[in-house]
């Protein structure tokens, strides 16, 4: 114990004065969310590059969502089980706990966030929390904490730790006075919704932390993302997911848009290939940091006609939301996604008909195990 008091005492000696005689000048902190911590005026970060025979140590945030556990399953498979880390602030069901390495993961916990991605050495980011449109309506004020101060802390720990930092964005991203049929990469961006603003905020904040600091940000607009592996999760465009559950279990659905609402949309195995590529494009490759990405667009009547070609004793009615319907009416009908087909050869394999037979195959067996079961 003297050993370490004199130790203490001497480190205390040294930041009063050094051996120059220069006085150590104390550099203000800025606070960001929860934590104080500070990015350097004259800072300069570079992402890490990999040799062939490594791999990036992976974190996923927000991993129990619609798209977290499959992004897992995806990266596993292509970087070895162990260099995939899933998180959440909630409790995972048994198979994906068991799956591949989980932890408690809080965004808005700034020290416990750097403490993860500092132990795990993570090299690779991909921030999935968020609260999406129609549940961020709901409750504004945890919406702005989780999309815009999480994202704050993001940035921080990933320009510290010179990670590779991927952020989805959206259709919500768009707003009433954009184009909408098509709507290209660069235009008037003014959402009326949180999520949208938040969206806006995190593609623009990503740019200037890249520019400023050299942070390799990668940004995609998603469409609408279709998948049979999970339920509903309040966005605008979930009617397209629910309609295939409700077609097995009871055969009726009623959607809560207009039945000519136009949307992009996407299959979430689309989705998870695009977001590989983009995280493995070369960096002189990609002429932005944010790119819209399409495959398909349809509307609800659209979509009822192509189900029906498997269920046709579905009954579809109409119960518009009012709230839902205006965010769709604000968002694009089309995305033109040409920079992403050019720039890093994006494309899709799922159209239309495709994306319902593939629902269908997975739900109709489920549904079949079930009722023997």
């Amino acid at each position: 114990m003297p050993i370490v008091k004199n130790l203490s005492r001497a480190v205390s000696q040294l930041l009063q004065s050094s051996g120059c005689g220069c006085g150590i000048s104390i550099v203000p902190v800025r606070c960001i969310g929860v934590s104080p911590r500070q990015v350097a005026s004259d800072a300069s970060f570079h992402s890490v590059s990999f040799s062939e025979s490594d791999h990036p140590r992976v974190l996923i945030t927000g991993g129990l969502g619609q798209l977290g556990v499959g992004l897992a399953k995806l990266l596993r498979k292509r970087f070895g089980k162990n260099n995939v880390i899933l998180s959440d602030i909630r409790k995972p069901a048994d198979n994906v706990f068991y799956s591949g390495p989980f932890i408690y993961a809080d965004i808005l916990d700034y020290k416990n966030l750097r403490e993860i991605v500092v132990n795990n050495r993570i090299t690779w980011l991909f921030h999935y929390s968020a609260l999406l449109s129609a549940v961020g309506e709901a409750n504004v004020p945890l919406a702005r904490a989780v999309n815009i101060t999480g994202l704050h802390n993001v940035l921080d720990i990933a320009a510290e730790h010179n990670l590779r930092l991927f952020v989805p964005s959206t259709i919500g991203a768009f707003g009433p006075t954009s184009p909408r049929d098509p709507t290209p990469d660069l235009c008037i961006q003014r959402p009326r919704t949180i999520y949208g603003v938040s969206k806006v905020h995190a593609e623009l904040m990503g740019e200037y932390y890249h520019y400023r600091y050299g942070l390799d940000f990668r940004c995609l607009r998603y469409p609408g993302i279709i998948s049979a592996d999970s339920q509903p999760g309040g966005g605008t465009t979930d009617y397209a997911v629910q309609i295939f559950h409700d077609a097995i279990k009871t055969g009726k659905f009623q959607c809560n848009l207009k039945p000519d609402t136009r949307l992009p949309m996407m299959y979430i195995d689309d989705c998870l290939k695009a977001t590989l590529e983009v995280m493995e494009a070369p960096a002189e490759a990609l002429s932005m940091r944010t790119y819209n990405i399409s495959a398909m667009s349809f509307t609800p009547e659209e979509l009822a006609q192509e189900v029906q070609k498997h269920v046709p004793e579905l009954q579809v009615t109409y119960n518009v939301d009012e709230v839902r319907q205006a965010i769709a009416d604000s968002w694009p009908m089309n995305f033109d996604d040409r920079n992403a087909r050019r720039d890093w050869g994006w494309k899709h394999d799922y159209d239309l008909p495709e994306l319902v037979t593939t629902m269908f195959s997975f739900l109709g067996s489920d549904s079949r195990i079930a009722q023997a079961n």
